[in-house]
């Protein structure tokens, strides 16, 4: 049996579009209502507030990206290039979490509140650790670093936009230049190496 388009459902494509687009502070709650044709009222029956919908969406995000894209600390470059991939072909996405990156708190200015961003890289930082205890890199740089380095890398061209539309080459010229770049800091190891 087909699922039906449900009114919360609709709420949810409306704002992680809206989201894209005008990031939390600039988002608007009648415009989300009115994508949704829906009520504003309704938005706040399903989402206590703006910034809970925000996280419901958020966490939809982060599971699609988790689901497309696979962290393998023992392969870095070929976790860039995947970061690369997903956000070539998902620019929409890329914007909602960079809205969340700018305007969310802060991890250590509210630790009790739920953050889909810090819990995700969270995560990722704990594998990297696990990685380097197990020898499979180098575990002389901080988890922090390596993790922001390769995501600044990977994601150069999505936030470069204006360098992007100036670059020579394909699409592939610059994932194999973000791929080359991570492989120099950080080249794989292990037995697919």
């Amino acid at each position: 049996m087909a699922r039906t388009d449900s009114t919360r459902d609709r709420i949810v494509a409306a704002a992680r579009e809206e989201f894209a687009r005008f990031g939390i502070a600039g988002a608007r709650v009648d415009r989300i209502a009115k994508a949704a044709r829906t009520s504003k009222e309704r938005v706040y029956a399903y989402f206590r507030t703006k910034e809970a919908l925000y996280a419901h969406v958020a966490s939809g995000e982060l599971t699609a990206a988790a689901d497309a894209i696979h962290l393998d600390p023992a392969d870095l470059p070929s976790y860039a290039g995947q970061l690369f991939d997903y956000f070539s072909a998902n620019p929409g996405r890329h914007r909602f979490i960079a809205w969340g990156r700018l305007e969310l708190p802060p991890p250590d200015h509210s630790p009790v509140e739920p953050n889909p961003y810090r819990d995700a890289i969270a995560g990722k930082l704990e594998r990297i650790r696990r990685a380097q205890q197990d020898g499979l890199l180098d575990a002389s740089w901080d988890p922090a670093d390596i993790m922001a380095l390769v995501c600044q890398i990977a994601e150069t061209w999505s936030e470069q936009v204006a360098i992007a539309t100036l670059a020579e080459g394909t699409a592939a010229d610059r994932r194999a230049a973000v791929v080359r770049a991570v492989t120099a800091l950080f080249p794989p190891s292990g037995p697919a190496a």
